[in-house]
């Protein structure tokens, strides 16, 4: 029998077919490339909180060089979170149709010199509007770098993502003070004639706060756009090439070319894909308005009116305190350190404010020139401020830590009840307290309201759809910011003459908080969204 040999039939070879951006992500590995992104993501947010809350441990030493009355400490404390309201809602509109880091880099550059010469201003007025700028521009990457860093990611790999930069922000926030105590503190200064001004730490200070945005921008000259955002413009290459370099700072030496011929367009519904193109479409400022107010609108009508007011109200209440109170905590404690090293060993918060205070402009005419007499004026901190500023600072990263592990088991109610009243009976009683320890440490449990913007922040995401919650998230966060405005403000006005008003309506306030949060619609469910806890700068 014969036996014809079976020909082997050769299979053509396989093209790689498109695949979801999903699926592409998976290809480009997570390693390398991802790092650099997250840290460089952390570093932004810490200059955010650099360039707002460093201001604080200005304010004490800065007064006579600026001739600052306590009302004016509470005004330049708050502007640089004006700047940040008027802007935010521009920039967030902005990065969604102009793109990510078309955003993100100019405004880190302009943030950085608008800082640094807020540093060689000679008054009130003119560091006012510098600040305001910095404020202005430092919202860009605030509000928009979480987007960024996300759409580098898949879901799989996006809340490590987010988490990682979290810790990148946290190491920051524990790194203000310890920054300010080495540069505040020494003891050098030097006369520019040609300006008008004596150069003294603090202005290096506010110059030193403002190098990680421009670090980061010089960084971001390197990255590209996110690849999320090219594909939903339609720049399909655009978007390979940068998942392709990806993969090339991810694999390793032996593992193949990445096989990537195309990306499957992501679905998008079509009211939001066309008001999308009629956003990147329009010119015009009227154009821009109408479509802001279209994303808006919504969360205040019908259904969703009640549970943004309730939002929008604990936030306020939250940034008021957390902020607002916090912009004078330095200035407080030098105060009681400046009364405890006259011998006085029992005082209340407010004694010692009052025994401190001092008329500004009456020691500019003592000291004759424009310039106050430099025996009343203070040129460093006590140590105390920074010490307890840290400790603040260590308390915030571990109770977010804590804070994320019992959330699933405890639920948020409890949490929100719990840390409204603490804080609030802390506040009343700072007033009664005549040990400057336990009032220094009922003022730092007083400060760590904060947590509850990460908790207030997980309901708004769950309670509105996907078309609506980074909008909601936005409005909630502005009248956060409004209450960081107001509470400083409200601090500077009462503090010198009605020091107990202020902690009786803070502590007041996150009482009424922790009443508020029961009526906050289905917040007795266990169940939540995967992203539990969103990081917020405070």
């Amino acid at each position: 029998m014969d036996t014809k040999p079976t020909e082997s039939k050769t299979l053509p070879p396989v093209k790689p077919r498109p695949v979801k951006l999903e699926e592409a992500f998976l290809m480009t590995k997570f390693g390398l490339y991802n790092l650099c992104l997250i840290a460089i993501s952390g570093i932004i947010l810490a200059a955010v909180l650099l360039e707002t809350l460093g201001i604080s441990y200005v304010l004490p030493v800065a007064e006579c060089d600026l001739l600052l009355t306590t009302r004016e400490k509470g005004v330049l404390s708050a502007i640089s979170f004006a700047g940040i309201i008027c802007s935010s809602h521009l920039w967030g509109f902005l990065a969604d149709t102009r793109g990510r880091r078309a955003i993100i880099l100019p405004t880190l550059f302009l943030a950085f010199a608008s800082s640094a010469l807020s540093s060689l201003t000679t008054n009130f007025w003119l560091i006012t509007v510098m600040r305001f700028l910095t404020g202005f521009f430092i919202s860009g990457p605030s509000a928009t770098i979480y987007a960024y860093l996300g759409e580098f990611h898949g879901k799989r790999n996006c809340s490590r993502a987010i988490m990682g930069a979290s810790f990148v922000f946290g190491l920051g926030s524990i790194l203000l003070p310890l920054i300010a105590w080495s540069i505040i503190n020494q003891e050098w200064e030097l006369a520019i004639p040609l300006l008008g001004i004596v150069y003294r730490p603090w202005r290096l200070f506010l110059v030193v706060c403002a190098l990680p945005s421009f670090a980061a921008a010089l960084v971001l000259l390197g990255l590209p756009e996110s690849p999320k955002y090219l594909l939903s413009r339609g720049r399909e290459q655009e978007t390979i090439a940068v998942l392709r370099s990806m993969y090339r700072w991810n694999a390793g030496r032996k593992d193949p070319p990445l096989a990537l011929t195309g990306v499957l367009q992501e679905t998008e519904a079509q009211q939001t894909k066309v008001r999308r193109e009629e956003a990147a479409s329009g010119k015009s400022i009227v154009s821009l308005l109408k479509q802001m107010w279209h994303q808006t609108a919504p969360l205040f009508m019908g259904s969703y009116l009640k549970r943004t007011a309730i939002l929008c109200v604990l936030q306020f209440g939250i940034y008021l305190t957390s902020s607002g109170m916090y912009m004078f905590f330095p200035d407080i404690l030098n105060r009681i350190a400046e009364q405890q090293g006259k011998g006085v060993e029992r005082t209340t918060v407010c004694n010692a404010v009052y025994a401190t205070r001092f008329d500004i402009q009456e020691l500019a005419g003592l000291g004759g020139n424009g310039t106050a007499r430099s025996d009343l004026c203070h040129q460093k901190l006590d140590i105390s401020a920074y010490e307890h500023s840290f400790v603040l600072e260590a308390i915030y990263a571990l109770g977010f830590a804590v804070i994320g592990l019992i959330i699933n088991a405890v639920g948020r109610l409890p949490i929100l009840v719990f840390i409204f009243a603490l804080c609030g009976t802390c506040g009343v009683l700072i007033v009664f307290i005549d040990l400057p320890l336990l009032a220094i440490w009922f003022y730092l449990i007083l400060l760590t309201c904060g947590f509850c913007i990460s908790v207030v922040n997980a309901c708004t995401i769950d309670l509105y759809p996907t078309n609506l919650r980074a909008m909601a998230v936005c409005i909630s966060l502005m009248f956060g910011r409004l209450g960081s405005i107001v509470g400083s403000n409200l601090v500077g006005f009462l503090l010198d003459t009605h020091c107990e008003l202020t902690f009786w309506i803070s502590g007041l306030l996150l009482v009424g908080c922790g009443v508020l949060s029961f009526f906050i619609p289905n917040i007795y469910k266990r169940n939540a969204s995967e992203d539990r806890l969103s990081v917020s700068s405070r």
